[in-house]
């Protein structure tokens, strides 16, 4: 989004204080961030003003014990930016929701000093590590980092045969600014991973090393760089 356009969030907790504490923070911002609160109802994500928010929080557990990771995978496959804002502060759960594609994950104990700059971090399609995530990032020893979603490997192979993301968004009947998405996503989960991709062919090199696509599959298609 262009600098100095008002970032709009909409905020989906099942929790009316919840909601009601992070609209005055970012009431409060500076500059302030427009808040839409979904009452608590994910089809108030996809319809009305909510469907337009630059940003989703999203409470990970709207029914007790059921983590939505479903429909943050949905959102973000959708190309929708997504902060996770969850009571949930153990490992496991931070990761996978990093794995699916939020750009940030906080726990609710983590308050406007971390809220309002992940918001506007996710906005422009930029990461935003807070303690919960930096530690659970710290902990991660996992060796087959990174983890791609299987809709960030789509569009980077259809990426790779392509001359531009217009081809691909056309190709899989989504926006340019959902491809460009993904691939900033792919790009940050390499960056994590301390093998930076700034380049399409440093990604190119990157999902060769990992068996994401195959010479033969590349020939004929040069990317540039």
């Amino acid at each position: 989004m262009a600098t100095g356009e008002l970032i709009t969030a909409v905020i989906v907790d099942d929790h009316a204080a919840i909601a009601a504490g992070v609209r005055y923070w970012c009431e409060r911002a500076d500059p302030p961030i427009a808040l839409i609160d979904a009452d608590g109802r994910l089809a108030n994500v996809w319809t009305g003003p909510g469907a337009a928010a630059d940003v989703v929080i999203l409470d990970l557990e709207l029914t007790p014990r059921k983590p939505e990771f479903g429909e943050l995978r949905r959102l973000v496959d959708s190309g929708r930016r997504v902060v996770v804002y969850s009571q949930h502060a153990d490992d496991a759960t931070v990761i996978k929701c990093i794995d699916l594609g939020a750009l940030a994950y906080l726990t609710k104990r983590e308050g406007p000093e971390h809220l309002v700059p992940a918001v506007r971090a996710a906005a422009g399609g930029a990461p935003y590590t807070g303690p919960s995530l930096s530690g659970a990032l710290v902990a991660d020893t996992s060796p087959d980092r990174p983890r791609l979603s299987p809709r960030e490997t789509e569009v980077l192979r259809a990426w790779f045969s392509s001359s531009s993301k217009e081809l691909v968004a056309a190709k899989l009947n989504i926006t340019a600014k959902t491809v460009d998405t993904h691939i900033t996503r792919v790009r940050i989960k390499y960056a994590n991973a301390g093998r930076a991709a700034r380049t399409k062919s440093e990604l190119v090199t990157r999902a060769l090393d990992d068996g994401l696509i195959t010479l033969e599959e590349l020939s004929g298609s040069t990317p540039p760089v």
